[in-house]
C-alpha cells in the first residue's frame, strides 16, 4: 500500500477549500499557487473529486471550486478512496459482500487475521478523521 502524490495534493487542496469561510469559489490557479502544485495536475484530481460529488464547480469569471458539503461531513477515507481506489485490499479478505479467496487451505488462514485487523484499523482511523478537523489542525 502506497499513497501517491494524487492523495497528498488532493488532501492539501481540499484543506484549502475547507478553510474558506464565506463560500467563495477558489480557482485551481489560486490553489496551485498556495500549495505549489501543478495546476494541470490539480485539474485531473478535481475532475475525480467533482465526479464523486466532494466538490462543486462554479463557472464564470469569479468561478472556481467549493466543497459540495460541510467539511465535517467529508471523511479523509472518502477523499483517499476517490483518488487512490480502495485503501487496503487483500484478495483473501474478499471485496464488499464477496467471498474471500484465500489460497491457503486452512480456515481461517492465520495471515488473514493480520490483514483483517489492518484493514479494520485503517478503516476506523480514516473514517474517523474528517476534513474540518484536519483543516483545524486537530491531528497535529
Amino acid at each position: 500500500m502506497k499513497f501517491s502524490t494524487r492523495s497528498e495534493y488532493g488532501l492539501r487542496a481540499m484543506v484549502v477549500l475547507a478553510g474558506i469561510e464565506d463560500a467563495t469559489p477558489v480557482s485551481l490557479r489560486q490553489i496551485a499557487s498556495l500549495e505549489q502544485i501543478s495546476e494541470q495536475y490539480l485539474e485531473q484530481i478535481f475532475m475525480d473529486l467533482k465526479k464523486a460529488e466532494l466538490v462543486q464547480s462554479i463557472r464564470g469569471a469569479y468561478g472556481g471550486y467549493l466543497l459540495a458539503r460541510d467539511a465535517s461531513e467529508i471523511s479523509i477515507r472518502q477523499i483517499l478512496e476517490v483518488l487512490e481506489g480502495p485503501i487496503f485490499h487483500c484478495e483473501c479478505l474478499g471485496k464488499d459482500g464477496e467471498q474471500p479467496s484465500c489460497s491457503f487451505k486452512e480456515e481461517p488462514c492465520i495471515v488473514q487475521v493480520v490483514w483483517r485487523r489492518l484493514q479494520d484499523g485503517m478503516d476506523h482511523i480514516l473514517e474517523g478523521m474528517n476534513l474540518r478537523d484536519l483543516q483545524q489542525g486537530k491531528y497535529l
